[in-house]
């Protein structure tokens, strides 16, 4: 008699790139896998956790999409039916401009069983290797994690309310964006702000580039910089202990200038 298949589906947080910041449960989950489906972002290293899994490629990249959002969920199901224990491994969490929550409403509808483990956000991995606290009493009270470019490809308008208040703001694929999200600062009198832009973060491929609302633009062309990467803006840049004279410089030249 042929034993029936268990079907589940588990949503796994990858990190933001360097690959031992997944979590345990990440891992196990990995280890558990039949078949993994992972995206571009996720560090290839952790595949390893599952040698003997299928493993199937499904990244989305700008202007290179392998597989339309209805094909991966369709592709998810399939393998569920046909393999059992599936693995959805994404860059970062799963939920933080992840669409994880459309992936599991499709998956239940089927029902199959879901869960989902939670990995590194870059939007506080990220700028935290750089040394960059997102929050620090005096400087910033709050942060705000915004994505540079929404559904319609435009500049989300979150970006306004951000740029007039006092928090640290966070952009995750902003980098074509670029010189709208300034325009916006700028026209909110926010041309000194610290600003740093982190390419591939906490990988052996990071670069990094800072500036000011001012300078970023120029600093991005000098330095080649380019997706994937985050954008912090805020004052909390200027104190990290491996900025500090850096920064230091930046405002003696602006002394010089008045």
């Amino acid at each position: 008699m042929k034993t029936k298949l268990e079907k589940k589906v588990t949503l796994v947080g990858a990190g933001p790139g360097d690959p031992d910041l997944i979590t345990v449960k990440g891992v196990k989950a990995l280890q558990k896998a039949n078949v993994i489906l992972y995206d571009a972002l996720i560090n290839r290293e952790l595949l390893a956790y599952a040698p003997t899994a299928k493993k199937i490629f499904v990244g989305k990249r700008k202007g290179m999409h392998s597989f339309s959002q209805d094909q991966i969920n369709e592709l998810i199901v399939k393998s569920a039916f046909e393999y059992g224990n599936v693995v959805r491994l994404k860059g970062g969490d799963p939920f933080i401009f992840g669409r994880g929550t459309e992936e599991i409403d499709y998956i239940e509808s089927f029902g199959i069983e879901t869960e989902v483990v939670s990995g590194i956000s870059s939007s506080m991995a990220v700028p935290a290797s750089q040394g960059i606290s997102l929050t620090k009493r005096g400087v910033a009270e709050s942060f705000w994690v915004i994505t540079g470019t929404t559904s319609e490809k435009k500049l989300s308008g979150d970006v306004y309310l951000a740029a007039q208040s006092t928090a640290t703001v966070v952009i995750l694929m902003g980098m074509s964006k670029l010189d709208e999200i300034v325009s916006v600062f700028k026209k909110y009198n926010k041309t000194e702000i610290p600003t740093a832009i982190i390419q591939n973060g906490t990988t052996k491929n990071e670069k990094l580039g800072l500036g000011t609302i001012n300078t970023i633009e120029e600093v991005v062309a000098q330095k080649k910089l380019s997706s994937p990467a985050i954008i912090v803006i805020g004052e909390v840049v200027k104190e990290s202990s491996k900025f500090h004279l850096f920064y230091k410089n930046v405002h003696s030249e602006l002394l010089k200038e008045l």
